[in-house]
């Protein structure tokens, strides 16, 4: 894994817990978690649109669109459900609870994702060491609940 990628790849980690908490203080000075989750979705978009011309990416050909296989159109929905539970629940379970189950949620759905070569994952076998590392996820997390 290139230096660059990995390192990008831990400030998206960092800020989506920062993002977490940024959510829920908005919420909390709002009190309308849906007009926050609508907050969200304006930034990321303009995110998005002011990407384009950075990264030189254009509209893709319509058939394009066809090829796409039916769940690869779902990812948008789990965001919105991410950003709803962020608002919603961050604040009360704290960064570190909050943060824990979703990411442990992660590293659990994405052994069985692998090893099964679901969603467009290639396939990467459960072994002991993925196993024991999912295990260990757990064990972690049920350590930060008790604090």
């Amino acid at each position: 894994m290139p230096l660059v990628i990995g390192l990008l790849t831990v400030v998206a980690g960092v800020l989506t817990t920062v993002q977490s908490g940024a959510n829920a203080a908005l919420n909390k000075a709002l009190g309308q978690p849906v007009l926050v989750a609508f907050a969200v979705v304006a930034a990321n978009l303009a995110v998005y649109l002011a990407s384009i011309p950075v990264l030189g990416i254009g509209w893709p050909a319509p058939e394009r669109f066809a090829q796409a296989p039916w769940w690869a159109w779902i990812g948008g929905v789990f965001g919105g459900l991410y950003v709803l539970a962020a608002v919603l629940f961050a604040e009360r379970l704290g960064a570190a609870l909050f943060t824990g189950l979703v990411v442990t949620a992660g590293i659990v759905t994405s052994i069985a994702l692998d090893h099964f070569g679901l969603v467009g994952f290639e396939r990467h076998a459960a072994g002991v060491g993925r196993i024991a590392g999912g295990a260990l996820m757990i064990g972690g997390l049920i350590l930060v609940s008790l604090t």
